[in-house]
């Protein structure tokens, strides 16, 4: 399972209603690339496929495809906004090295 914070399940429902892509749900995956290995990726899906698991947060639907769910099983997904910039944040307990800007990681 992966978790979503409330700040992060309410900025992905903000962007759903400005990009009115209502029905939308947020699809979390891993992908090659990066200087570590592996990179984070998400993006607004119209549907699930028929194999992905599917997370609910408070009416938002999450879906991870068998592939990548591996590598972000229990990660943590957070929206932050400082002074320096905001973005989703992933925290990943299966990341055994990230790379300095934190978007790509190695796992063992």
């Amino acid at each position: 399972m992966i978790v979503l914070t409330d700040a992060a399940v309410s900025k992905v429902k903000e962007l759903i209603e400005a990009q009115s892509r209502h029905g939308h749900g947020l699809r979390v995956y891993v992908a090659g690339g990066g200087c570590s290995g592996l990179r984070y990726g998400m993006a607004l899906d119209e549907q699930a496929a028929d194999d992905d698991e599917i997370y609910d947060f408070d009416g938002l639907q999450v879906y991870v495809d068998p592939a990548s769910l591996p590598h972000i099983e229990g990660a943590h997904v957070d929206y932050v906004d400082t002074m320096m910039g905001s973005g989703f944040k992933v925290e990943n307990p299966n990341a055994t090295s990230t790379c300095g800007c934190g978007h790509s990681f190695r796992t063992g």
